[in-house]
């Protein structure tokens, strides 16, 4: 089952990230927008912003970045005014991120976003991103090695 405040959120990811159709932002996203995700790199969250114009920017700067960037709904539930969505990100770096050149690597990683709906509109949004797994990947950051005494794998838990 599929309900308004959900749509919202697939939009953000199907219609605006993957299709770069950034005309169509006001449509779900509002003027008024609580942005608590900091981007990678920085130490604090932007706060309230022009939802489409921040929307529009992260768009683009991402893009900027990973020109063939594509996010993946794995899992999307919602309760009440929110709604929780799982994604898998994956592109190739042809761009700098910030002072960093491009690796012309690819990442695969995945991240959780959580929305705060209003009406019909997404109006607050939090994110808990893998950067680390991102940028051991991209080649930015290299690992240390393994710990001594901690096995290669995890065994899955069945």
């Amino acid at each position: 089952m599929t309900n308004a405040a959900e749509d919202l959120v697939r939009r953000y990811f199907l219609e605006h990230v993957n299709q770069r159709n950034l005309d169509a932002v006001e449509m779900t996203v509002a003027a008024l927008y609580a942005e608590h995700a900091a981007a990678p790199f920085t130490q604090s969250e932007p706060g309230v912003v022009d939802g489409p114009a921040a929307t529009r920017d992260t768009v683009r700067w991402l893009v900027g970045q990973f020109p063939d960037l594509h996010f993946t709904i794995e899992a999307l539930v919602s309760q009440g005014d929110t709604v929780a969505v799982r994604v898998l990100a994956e592109g190739t770096n042809l761009g700098p991120i910030g002072a960093i050149p491009p690796t012309g690597r690819r990442f695969s990683s995945r991240s959780s976003h959580w929305f705060r709906v209003c009406g019909d509109r997404l109006v607050e949004h939090w994110a808990t991103r893998d950067d680390l797994t991102s940028m051991l990947q991209l080649g930015v950051l290299r690992a240390p090695g393994p710990a001594p005494g901690l096995p290669q794998t995890v065994p899955r838990q069945r």
